[in-house]
């Protein structure tokens, strides 16, 4: 045995796994492979989260491919947002080459062409997926300030708008409600109101009126509304395999903020509906978080905290979080804290900037005597990677140097037609294709209706909506149509909504 073979065989016992797990690629000590010298991630840890970065053309979308297929073979659903349209050769089984041939052989692989059971989604109805929405009143007002570039002022006005709403019975459905809602508050008839909800301008709200039609105009109307995305339909199998929902999102590219946000969303949902789980012997669900930089990028202290919060606690219901970015220093201190698994891809040196980067993140891996970190993570090849994670027991693992494995599903895009055949087939079409338009806050106050003061229009054992906080206007919504309306939401929405993380609506509709 070779010192390389040697050093190789102590780097991989510290990956040796007993039960399933994700087979990386192997280990790579000065220059020479050794095949039989495996990386593996744990299925057991992968709800401890983790971060796959590297330069642009370094290999992170086919890691990130290389995971996905090996954790739906192993029925774990995976949530992936596919920025730029590469990962949907996930749906085809991949063709043999002699690079992936040299590749297996480097790798101990015995590689053979695969598909996956992918369906493809779509924010809004702009794209070729099927399209997913979620209402305004559902995303909360944190997470809209962030689509909305609000600063820290204009989101609390923001939190005490939606608050006005929830109080008064108005379902906040799609733009047109919140443009409606702000619309009375900044009116000669809505200022009672607007001075009631307390500290709040009527500049500032003219300001997220402004910011909201900003929004309309540039699409971005197309993904508020109902029917509103059920995260159960994001944890689904097929034949035992997991399903692996891509959404799309390369109509987006323009409003990076709003799909960042709405993954953000999305796991803020799956955090509050699944139930606690404890140690798992696999996740119930992966979420890969494709450029995340764009995610933190102007984040407001709220924001960032809940974050931080969402990622500490949602290990405990079973899901795995996986950033993708291009610099480990692109996620916050706190955040990358939390993350258990690193597979970094090549960086580049080549400005003052760059070389504090490195540093810093040569500083965050465990010490190895067989690597010299910062060299290595400016001379990594193609589809190579430093790579540390958490062992079944709970450790780090020792650097390894790692060859990955090639995907065995197709490695290049399937095109726009296939994704909108695919997506019309899909068992989710007949549920979110078409938008549906009901009586909510937009319809209410385009009819003008003024809520009367007192409680004397209670009748039938019908209950208004219940008190309000001191300095809040005691008004409550009356007449025939409206009492049709109060009905409506008091089964649809209940009484005042209950705000979770990002202040997400904690009742569904």
């Amino acid at each position: 045995m070779t010192e390389q073979q040697s050093a190789a065989a102590v780097i991989a016992a510290g990956y040796a796994s007993e039960g399933a797990a994700v087979e990386l690629g192997s280990v790579l000590v000065d220059g020479v492979v050794e095949p039989t010298a495996h990386v593996r991630l744990p299925l057991a840890t992968m709800n401890r989260h983790g971060l796959v970065a590297g330069a642009t053309g370094t290999g992170k979308t086919k890691t990130l491919q290389l995971m996905a297929e090996q954790l739906s073979a192993a029925g774990v659903p995976v949530v992936m947002a596919d920025v730029k349209g590469d990962l949907s050769g996930l749906s085809r089984a991949g063709s043999t080459s002699d690079r992936i041939t040299g590749r297996a052989t480097d790798t101990g692989d015995d590689w053979r062409p695969e598909e996956c059971p992918v369906r493809f989604l779509s924010l809004g109805t702009g794209g070729a997926g099927v399209p997913v929405r979620a209402t305004i009143t559902g995303f909360g007002p944190i997470l809209l300030s962030k689509v909305l570039g609000l600063n820290d002022t204009q989101e609390s006005t923001l939190g005490l708008i939606f608050h006005w709403a929830d109080t008064r019975g108005l379902p906040l459905l799609d733009t047109k409600d919140l443009r409606s809602v702000i619309t009375h508050l900044t009116s000669d008839e809505g200022k009672d109101d607007l001075k009631g909800i307390g500290g709040v301008s009527s500049a500032t709200a003219g300001v997220i009126l402004r910011s909201l039609v900003n929004l309309e105009a540039q699409g971005g109307d197309t993904f508020f509304g109902e029917p509103e995305l059920d995260p159960a339909d994001l944890m689904r199998q097929v034949d035992g395999r997991g399903v692996i929902t891509l959404l799309e999102l390369a109509e987006l590219q323009s409003r990076p903020a709003l799909f960042s946000t709405f993954l953000m969303w999305l796991l803020a949902e799956l955090f509050q509906e699944l139930p606690e789980e404890g140690d798992l012997d696999k996740p119930k669900l992966v979420f890969f978080f494709d450029e995340a930089h764009l995610l933190f990028a102007d984040a407001s202290k709220a924001f960032l905290e809940q974050i931080t919060r969402t990622v500490k606690l949602i290990r405990s219901k079973g899901v795995g979080v996986f950033f993708c970015t291009q610099l480990p220093t692109d996620i916050p201190n706190d955040v990358l804290s939390q993350l258990g698994a690193r597979v970094q891809h090549a960086l580049r040196a080549f400005t003052p900037d760059d070389q504090k980067a490195l540093s810093r993140t040569v500083r965050t891996y465990p010490t190895s005597k067989d690597y010299d970190l910062e060299k290595a993570l400016t001379s990594l090849g193609t589809g190579e990677a430093i790579v540390t994670v958490l062992s079944e027991k709970g450790a780090p693992t020792p650097v390894a140097w790692t060859r990955l494995r090639a995907p065995r599903s197709l490695m290049d895009t399937i095109g726009q037609d296939a994704i909108r055949q695919a997506a019309a087939s899909s068992d989710l079409h007949g549920k979110y294709a078409e938008t549906i338009d009901r009586e909510s806050a937009y319809e209410k106050l385009s009819a003008r209706v003024v809520p009367p003061s007192g409680e004397s229009e209670e009748k039938d054992g019908e209950r208004t909506a219940e008190r309000h906080e001191p300095g809040v206007v005691e008004k409550v919504l009356g007449s025939s149509a409206v009492k049709s309306f109060l009905r409506s939401a008091a089964s649809a929405l209940g009484r005042e909504i209950t705000r979770g993380l990002f202040g997400t609506a904690r009742k569904r509709r």
